[in-house]
This record gives C-alpha cells, structure tokens and sequence, in this order.
C-alpha cells in the first residue's frame, strides 16, 4: 500500500518546504519503529545524550565568568562558586555531570558488550561509540586542568610527560602539547580551546553520527534478533517493533527521572563524592614548586592508569611473551592467508623484540592506550555463533562476570599509591583486561549455546 503523504500547513508548513523537519522527525522518532522489548539497560543511551545537554549548557555559563590565565584561574573559579548567583550550582552540575556522563557511557557500552549491539549490522554504530568514548576522555582530560588546582597542574603534567616516551617524535610532541617548557599559562590557553571548542564539535559531530547510523540499521535488543528481518505487517512495518515516540520517549521519562533524582542528590548532598568526583588537593592553587604526596587521576581515568603504572620493564616479559604465544597460534593454526599467514604473527615478534628495546614507559602508553583501542576492534574479536547473553553458555556470564569485577579493582588500585604490591595486582588484573580480549576469538566460539528465537520475546508491563 502506498504510505499516505499528509502535507503540513501554517507556519510548520512553510518551514517543512524549507528544511525537512517533520521528515526527520517521523524518521527518526514516530516513524522510527524499535524492538518492543527493550529493558531498563536501553535507558543509558538517552541519558548519555541528557547530561551531554547539561555539560554543554552549564559548560557556556561557567566561560562567562572563567579566565583562562595561569594568574588568576583559580581565583575565577572561587569568584564562581561564591560571588556569581547560582554560580556553586552550575559548577556543582558541570564538575558532577562529568563523574555522571561516565558513570552512563560506562553502563552504555556494558549493555552493548552484554548484548552484542556491536555486531553485525552495527559495527559502524560502535565504531562511532567507541570514538565518542575516545572523545569524552579527551575532554575530561584537557578540562581537568582549567581550575587549576594542585590535582589538576600535577596530573596534566603527569600525563603530558607521557608522552614523551614515544621513540623520536616524544620529546617534541610533549612540548608542543604543553607550548612550554612546563605546564604553563600557553597549556592552560591550550586546553581550554581544545575543551571549549574543538572536542565539542568533533563530540557532537559523533553523536550525530552514531544516532544516523543506528537508525539506518535499525536498534538492537535484549534477543539479538533483526526486526527488520522478522514478520511485518501490510504496511511494510516491523510486527515486533513499536515508534519510538510516543511509547519509548515516554518510557525514558522514568530512566531521566530517577537519573535526576540521583544527580540532584549528589549535587546538594555530596559533590565531591569522598574525593572521587572533586579532589580535596584541588581546592588548593597551583603550585608548581610543591608536589602532593600521591598524583592519581579523576576516578573515571584510573583502571587505565592502572594499566600505565603495571607496566614496568618486568611485566614486558610477560607481554612479549604473549605476543610471541599469539604469533604462534596463528600460525599453527592456520587462520590466515596468503602474505597475512607470514605478515601478522613476523609484526607480533617484532613487537616482542621492541618490547624488550624500548623503554618499559612507552610500553605503559600503548597498553592504557590499547586498551581503549581495543574496544573498537570488538565486532571481529567476537566469534560467537549468538548476539546476547541471553543465549550463551552459563560460563560466558562467569567471564562476562570477572571482567566487570577485573575492571573495578583496576579502577581501585589506580587511586591507591603505588606498592610492590598494588604493582603486582595491577599487572594480573592488566593481563586479565587484556586476555579478555585477545582471548575472545577463542573463548566466544566454545560451549553450548541456546537457540535463538525466531522473533523477539516480549511480555506486556
């Protein structure tokens, strides 16, 4: 049946033979039709887009009154939190909206890694995600250092001396990162374009992208089954698929609600959430001339700077072993092909060789920074014969289970001072982030698993 085309009047009228409005609003809201049996897990992605509208409105009022200068940075932030009316608030809600889009994103990508939405269609739709996460640490990272706190001048020195240690070009990058000699004002002028203009945009531009791209191939759900390839009605329409609006725009009123509920607590209750979400060296200035005792990084950076201190000139010996046993195995087993037989496991000794070469620091980079990269690389790390969890063996969920726990010890040990002990936990908790991973090629084929439903399994609430 031909679809009925109903042409607006009025004002909407004139805008919609103007700029395609209500076209992209059935196209992506009332005519959008997603799987009827989405869970509370499918509330994260709209609330990640809810406190991105937050950070970006409060982020605009706080400019008004902030100044990007090493002299009296600082300063500003106190005139914010107590000279400018509601200026507490809106720095309460920027500082606690950063901890809480995270805590979302975090919760994002588990449902996706719990119900494979990385895979096939959507690899370009995680890709995009992954990008996003890449994004916002960027963010976090170069908006850290603007109030320029004690935490703040130490930690960006930290991580920008990082970079020093990649082989040639290290030395001059962190220089030009941090346009002097030091963390300076020319840093501070620096971070403050990348975390007001330029990380935005490219943040925006993302979401758009991820957004365009998951609708042109349709949500995934809880069953990991295509709506779009299932039964459909005589209007062409998905049978287990409802409009995204009204049904799921309402239906994220009550996630949006419970989130605020939380937010607002925090914020009136406990910003600085034990030191978590505001550290306590950061209510002191900047003081080039005095190191605190222990620099760690905000909460949400720590399981990665975890990985970067495990990684000593020791624990490359466990890494360039297995880089070797990886090289082997795909060797022996045969699952490449032509020049990529001989190509893939001859770059994976030569990285144990330079692993044992180069300093263990750079080693520390590639590893926190892999293991982020790797993310992105999940659509074809995962050979499962299902999507969900749902569906796989009863161990899966085990290992599902040990990397969630793996993660947040990580996390934990990031914020504690570095011991032969801490070092030595991080190391076995590093290597079991990465075999999560690496093994997941091997791991996500073996067991039992369930047979999937030829249609979504819904019960009406």
């Amino acid at each position: 049946m031909a679809e009925k085309i109903v042409e607006t009047t009025g004002l909407l009228g004139w805008v919609d033979r103007r700029f395609p409005l209500t076209k992209m609003f059935k196209e992506h809201m009332s005519e959008y039709y997603a799987p009827k049996n989405f869970n509370f897990w499918y509330f994260f992605g709209s609330l990640a887009l809810l406190v991105l509208v937050i950070q970006v409105v409060t982020g605009i009022f706080l400019v008004m009154n902030y100044k990007p200068d090493a002299r009296f940075a600082f300063e500003s932030v106190e005139y914010i939190m107590r000279e400018v009316p509601g200026g507490w608030f809106i720095r309460y809600m920027h500082s606690t909206g950063a901890s809480m889009f995270f805590v979302v994103v975090y919760l994002h990508m588990l449902r996706g890694l719990f119900y494979g939405s990385y895979r096939k269609p959507r690899e370009l739709v995680w890709i995009f995600g992954v990008g996003i996460f890449l994004s916002l640490m960027a963010e976090a990272f170069f908006g850290y250092l603007l109030p320029w706190g004690q935490m703040s001048y130490w930690g960006a020195q930290v991580i920008v001396n990082l970079f020093s240690a990649i082989p040639f070009i290290g030395p001059d990058l962190s220089l030009w990162i941090r346009g002097d000699y030091v963390v300076s004002d020319a840093t501070l002028n620096r971070f403050f374009s990348f975390h007001v203009i330029a990380i935005p945009l490219v943040l925006i531009g993302l979401v758009v992208a991820h957004i365009i791209a998951l609708h042109e191939v349709g949500s995934n759900n809880p069953d990991g089954v295509e709506i779009k390839q299932g039964p459909k009605d005589k209007y062409g329409r998905p049978v287990d698929g409802i409009p995204f609006h009204p049904y799921y725009s309402v239906h994220d009123v009550v996630g949006v609600a419970g989130f605020l509920i939380v937010f607002a607590a925090i914020i009136f209750f406990g910003p600085e959430m034990g030191g978590y979400f505001l550290e306590y060296n950061n209510f002191i200035p900047a003081d080039p001339l005095k190191t605190p005792p222990h620099i760690a990084p905000v909460w949400y950076f720590t399981p990665f700077y975890t990985m970067l201190r495990a990684t000593t000139s020791d624990f490359t010996w466990v890494l360039s072993a297995g880089a070797v046993v990886a090289a082997l195995a795909l060797f022996a087993k045969g699952k490449l092909s032509g020049l990529w037989r001989l190509a893939v496991p001859a770059i994976l000794i030569v990285v144990a060789i330079l692993m044992k070469t180069l300093d263990a620091k750079f080693w520390g980079v590639v590893s926190m920074g892999g293991a982020v990269v790797i993310l992105a690389f999940l659509p074809w790390l995962d050979r499962s014969p299902v999507k969900s969890i749902r569906y796989r063996p009863s161990w899966h969920k085990v290992l599902y289970a040990i990397f969630i726990v793996d993660f947040l010890i990580l996390g934990w040990l990031g914020t504690q001072p570095v011991t032969p002990s801490s070092t030595l936990m991080g190391q076995i908790f590093t290597t079991i982030y990465l075999a999560f991973f690496l093994l997941m090629p091997v791991w996500s084929r073996l067991g039992t698993f369930k047979p999937v439903p030829d249609r979504v399994t819904f019960r009406a609430h």
